[in-house]
């Protein structure tokens, strides 16, 4: 790929961001606009904000890494991303935004009359959004690596400091357009390019007539094996090995290999000479199993790994913090709505186009499954199967893309992290205190980023999935639906199923097992942490029926009564006090002239014997 028309595309994206963001200086005022842009963002343009932070580096690059590593069987991933939508319309959308919550911290305190549990929230909102964005920051790093051989710190750097600037310089009011640009900005970059490629697969009738076959090293390409792996060979081949394989150690030494399996260990690096076939990898490529029964090894227990992912995905959107505060910027509870129904149109056309990627990586880049860099297909099919300036133009207008896919993302996570620590943790409450909220909640993630690498991208944000469906999932459910939910039972679930999930989390980063059912289960948390939040919340609050908050039956109604409802409500109810008063005035007058009538009389009265005794003394 052509650098200067990369870099030069990343420039554009960044500084079109840059000064979207720095109309927040001019029309962002008050603390009502950084947070919520004072409730006045209309549905078509909330709807395109919402999109553009929702589909991140894990939608961009992540999907058709996915696709390419294990095939069409991946293709429900983005079904479960989208499907989140339904249940957030069905059950959350419209009463979050008339709870008139600025974060859900806000909303948790408020039904629950509780500072613990707000407390505790907030915990959750600033561990989620840091999950989720560790993986931004690094895809940014893997794309500007890609595209100019920088370190993989200087595309975080360039992302923190970006959004940074443009949440400081303008809250949630600059942030919405921005992320609405982004969205088609992202769609362009994936649609356009999808076509030119389709057009020169179509052309191409090799790749196509023998779709599972392993590709060819076009040069001499040394790889690093950053798992262990089992890759097959179909015919004997001689290789340049440093490292561990099948067992026996070697230091670039020239290794002739029969035809069959042979195990790579994690770190090996590999050296194939030009022309040589892609070798396949028993664990990475070829056709996912994960519909087959479970069973003792830990590569097959697919479908319970992906019952984990499509219950994370569908349950976790509603509790994500940049999603959340989103629907608080909408003017009622019906707008709401409508956004929610527009944002699962313009997600789902979206997921159309990163499958396709992944399917042309599959043929064309399957090198990537035993480099590790699976996320990369996107960027370099350009020049795999167009080559040339239109190559380059078109992994310009790619890599532009997924740049704005880490912006975008990132700025609505860093809104919503600054938000809460805003309110909970900074002392102030002035737009500079927001503004210092902003470095904060940025400064630990990319801190983070600079020591955890290699992190797949699609996997960090399945996690932090999971995490959020089994704490805010719950608390938000039961909150609104159900009315005998107390602040210890909500304490008692979010630590219970949200503190197991971030526990498995952190297990499974850690290598912590390493293989068998316990790895599996730490890695797809969310089979068992869900039910497990919804079960804890549910009894504990059963159990300390005393606790149920004053105001619920009040905090109720304002959840599900229609804004115009509650408007009517609110007028009736003044106008019964106006009319009151305007009977007690008019009460009040006629006592006050009985008894200005009462005090002439006693006058005329006093007045009269008077005269009358000075008649008696003459």
């Amino acid at each position: 790929m052509n650098q200067t028309y990369a870099v030069t595309a990343v420039t554009v994206v960044v500084l079109a961001t840059v000064l979207i963001g720095a109309l927040g200086l001019r029309i962002s005022r008050t603390t009502s606009d950084f947070y919520v842009a004072s409730r006045t963002v209309q549905p078509g343009l909330n709807a395109a904000a919402i999109s553009g932070e929702y589909l991140s580096a894990a939608s961009f690059l992540g999907i058709a890494g996915l696709v390419l590593l294990q095939g069409p069987d991946m293709l429900w991933y983005p079904v479960g991303y989208t499907a989140g939508y339904l249940v957030l319309l069905i059950l959350v959308a419209a009463p979050l935004r008339r709870s008139g919550a600025y974060t859900l911290s806000d909303f948790a305190e408020a039904r629950l009359e509780s500072i613990a549990v707000r407390r505790l929230a907030s915990l959750f909102v600033v561990g989620i959004g840091w999950l989720y964005l560790l993986p931004q920051l690094q895809g940014a790093g893997l794309t500007l690596e890609i595209l100019t051989g920088s370190p993989g710190w200087a595309g975080s750097l360039v992302v923190a400091l970006v959004v940074t600037g443009a949440v400081a310089a303008g809250g949630m009011r600059s942030i919405t357009f921005v992320q609405a640009f982004q969205y088609w900005l992202k769609l362009t970059a994936l649609f356009v390019p999808a076509l030119f490629l389709a057009v020169a697969w179509f052309g191409d009738g090799t790749p196509r007539a023998a779709f599972d076959a392993p590709a060819v090293f076009r040069e001499h390409t040394s790889v690093r094996i950053d798992e262990t792996v089992r890759i097959d060979l179909d015919a004997p081949i001689t290789l340049t090995v440093d490292g561990k394989l099948d067992g026996a150690s070697y230091e670039k030494e020239r290794v002739d290999l029969d035809a069959g399996t042979h195990r790579v260990e994690r770190g090996t690096e590999i050296s194939f000479p030009a022309g040589t076939r892609v070798p396949q990898t028993q664990e990475r490529t070829g056709t996912s199993n994960w519909s087959s029964p479970l069973s003792d090894d830990r590569d097959e227990y697919r479908l319970y790994a992906t019952y984990g992912l499509i219950l994370a995905t569908f349950l976790g959107t509603m509790g994500l913090p940049h999603v959340a505060v989103r629907f608080y910027t909408s003017p009622n509870g019906r707008a709401a709505r409508r956004t929610t129904l527009v944002v699962l149109g313009l997600v789902g056309a979206f997921y159309l186009l990163p499958p396709v990627y992944g399917a042309l990586g599959r043929i064309y880049a399957p090198e990537l499954a035993l480099t590790g860099d699976a996320d990369a297909a996107v960027l370099v099919l350009p020049e795999r199967l167009i080559g040339g300036v239109g190559g380059d133009l078109l992994g310009a207008l790619l890599a532009g893309g997924a740049f704005a896919a880490f912006l975008s993302t990132a700025s609505g996570l860093t809104l919503a992290v600054a938000g809460v620590l805003h309110q909970d943790v900074l002392p102030g409450r002035g737009v500079r205190h927001f503004r210092i909220a902003a470095l904060l909640a940025m400064a630990a993630p990319f801190g983070v980023s600079l020591i955890a690498t290699n992190v797949p991208v699609a996997d960090a944000v399945g996690l932090a999935f999971a995490v959020s469906a089994s704490s805010f999932c719950p608390l938000l459910v039961l909150g609104i639906w159900w009315r005998r939910l107390t602040p210890p039972g909500a304490v008692a679930g979010l630590v219970t199923g949200g503190g197991a999930a971030l526990t498995a989390v952190l297990a499974t980063r850690t290598g912590l097992p390493s293989a068998g059912w316990a790895h599996t289960l730490l890695a797809w948390p969310a089979v068992w942490s869900v039910p497990l939040g919804f079960l804890t919340m549910i009894t504990v609050s059963l159990l300390t029926p005393s606790r149920i908050p004053a105001g619920t039956a009040a905090t109720l109604a304002r959840l599900h009564l229609p804004e115009d409802f509650s408007e009517r409500r609110r007028a009736d109810h003044a106008g019964r006090e106006l009319r009151a008063a305007d009977k007690r005035a008019v009460h009040d007058g006629e006592r006050q002239e009985a008894r200005q009538a009462s005090r002439a009389r006693q006058a005329r009265e006093a007045r009269e014997a008077r005269e009358a005794r000075e008649a008696g003394e003459r």
